[in-house]
Parts: C-alpha cells; sequence; structure tokens
C-alpha cells in the first residue's frame, strides 16, 4: 500500500499519512481532522481546499472552475493524493475560491470548456 504524508499548513502544520487509493476528505476525518462536506461526489464546493505544495487526482471533480483550479483549490471528496502535499483547509483557505460575478465576472477562459463553447444550432 502506498502511503503519502498529507500537512496542513493552516493547522499548526498537522501531518498525516494517508492511503493514495482512498478520498483525502475520507482519510483525514477517520483521523479526526474536522472538515466540511456536502455532496461526496465533487459536485460542490463544500469541501474545497487549498493545495500548496504535492499533487492530487481529482478527475472525477465537477465543481471547480477554471480559475479556482488555476489558483490551487482542489475537492477533498474527490481528491486522491499522487506525491506528498501540504494543504490549507476550511474557510481560512477560501480567500480566492469565491468571486462576486457581478462585481468581477469570470472572462471566457476561467470558465469550464463546455460553459464558455457556445453549442452548435441544429440546421
Amino acid at each position: 500500500m502506498t502511503t503519502y504524508r498529507i500537512t496542513l499548513a493552516n493547522q499548526n502544520d498537522e501531518t498525516y499519512e494517508v492511503d493514495h487509493r482512498r478520498p483525502l476528505l475520507e482519510s483525514l476525518r477517520e483521523r479526526g481532522v474536522d472538515l466540511p462536506y456536502g455532496c461526496k461526489y465533487g459536485g460542490c464546493i463544500t469541501c474545497a481546499a487549498k493545495l500548496i505544495e504535492g499533487t492530487v487526482n481529482q478527475q472525477a471533480q465537477v465543481a471547480l472552475n477554471n480559475r479556482q483550479l488555476a489558483n490551487g483549490y482542489i475537492i477533498l471528496c474527490v481528491a486522491r493524493p499522487t506525491s506528498d502535499c501540504t494543504l490549507e483547509i476550511g474557510v481560512e483557505s477560501h480567500d480566492t475560491l469565491y468571486r462576486n460575478p457581478f462585481l468581477d465576472p469570470l472572462a471566457p477562459h476561467e470558465l469550464k470548456a463546455d460553459i464558455a463553447t457556445p453549442k452548435e444550432e441544429a440546421p
């Protein structure tokens, strides 16, 4: 079994060994880390965290747009570590997660491709 070390930078650098085959949300909650969650399938951003260092596989997530991904956000309920990682968790990590679309709308390159690409109309 491959394990990786997960460090929570904004939680006094607490460190946990986790199984690479399991989502980070499950592994960390089992070790007593209090983390919020909603859907548990990558469709909301309740369990979003900021990846400071390392890599994860989060192909199943559908909630984050390109801007949020570029800012380092991951969805813990589907993210599986592919290396040792350092994360910021909780609301303290959400400084650039949310943005008021009326005051600062997203540019097309910040949206998901399927939203930004106009659908072709049938002839």
